[in-house]
């Protein structure tokens, strides 16, 4: 979910000075793809390939894409349903500062692909570009506002190449996986493989086990992100996850004032008591400050599910395929069953 404008995460310039020079050459170079061999042309299995996105653009071609770049959670959820040697380059949040994937890598080889950006606002267009693109993906939170695009070069790089989004915001959970699924179809995946067959049946046994769970143990959750100077309380009604969970029964705190785009309401530390919970869900992505690092916060130390000790991890960014979601459940169950009321 889109925090990290909130968070305040740093933003920073993408092309160097004179660098639109050699942006102009390769888009030049890149208007004769189709003759360079690189997957646009030829026919599909049914003389073509066509995918209507979720701004209702239908995309076609002579065939499938073979050179994909993808936001970096796209990526992870078309991977989990098969897409993989397609995926050329990505963005958003990829490496950690040590090297090692991200969270929100999923199971994609952090090193086999070209990273274009790994922070909010970073995206290397000219190296975009270089990569000779038939298609780029991202997650959709707000219409018509591609993910971790940045603003001041998306004219640039939607010139590049077609777009697809798939909205993640506002609706529930089943549908992004659905429709991740239906565009891993669309590029040549075998939705009917062993691996994604088992994936979606560890979900709906998930699923099942998290509705049983909050039927018989009432208790009361809140989802939350921290920063250095604010509290973020997140939006049940907004963020695909939380829909899905809160469709299966969990009780989760509902913020009274939700900032614009209504994800969440901010909070300064001083108020982060306002809400009682007896179980912080609390968001694990790179960016945001853990238990450790919250530990001189006094209203922090205060919270009665801290006191508790009842914190458990939430991705807030999900992994829309049922791989990436089925330990979402399987968390947030385990935590709902070893918690204790402390309101």
């Amino acid at each position: 979910m889109p925090h990290d404008r909130a968070l305040s995460l740093s933003r920073r310039g993408l092309l160097a000075a004179g660098g639109a020079v050699g942006l102009g050459a390769l888009l030049a170079a890149c208007g004769d793809k189709d003759d360079k061999g690189s997957g646009a042309s030829g026919k599909g299995k049914d003389g073509g390939w066509s995918f209507t996105d979720d701004r209702k653009k239908k995309l076609t071609g002579g065939s499938a894409p073979r050179r994909i770049v993808a936001y970096i959670g796209s990526a992870a959820a078309l991977h989990d349903f098969g897409i993989d040697d397609q995926i050329v380059g990505v963005f958003g949040p990829t490496k950690l500062q040590n090297g090692e994937p991200d969270v929100q890598a999923g199971e994609v080889d952090v090193n086999k692909v070209t990273i274009l950006g790994n922070v909010w606002g970073q995206f290397n267009v000219e190296k975009y570009a270089s990569l000779n693109p038939d298609l780029l993906i991202s997650n959709m939170f707000d219409p018509n506002e591609l993910f971790y695009i940045p603003e001041d070069s998306k004219e640039k790089i939607f010139a590049l190449a077609p777009t697809a989004a798939i909205t993640t915001g506002r609706v529930s959970l089943l549908k992004p996986i659905q429709r991740y699924a239906d565009l891993a179809a669309s590029l040549g995946a075998d939705l009917k493989a062993k691996k994604v067959v088992d994936a979606k049946a560890r979900f709906e046994k998930a699923a099942e086990e998290l509705r049983k769970t909050a039927k018989s143990h009432r208790i009361k959750v809140m989802a939350c992100s921290a920063s250095a100077d604010l509290f973020y309380v997140s939006n049940p009604a907004v963020n695909a996850d939380l829909i899905y969970f809160s469709e299966l029964g969990v009780d989760f705190v509902v913020p009274e004032k939700t900032d614009q785009g209504g994800y969440f309401e901010s909070l300064s530390w001083e108020n982060a008591d306002k809400y009682d919970a007896d179980v912080l869900f609390l968001d694990d992505r790179t960016a945001t400050l853990q238990p450790k690092d919250l530990k001189g916060k006094p209203t922090w130390a205060q919270l009665p599910a801290v006191k508790a000790g009842q914190i458990t991890p939430w991705s807030s960014e999900p992994r829309f395929s049922y791989a990436g979601a089925a330990p979402l459940l399987e968390n947030l169950t385990k935590a709902i069953q070893e918690a204790k009321k402390v309101r």
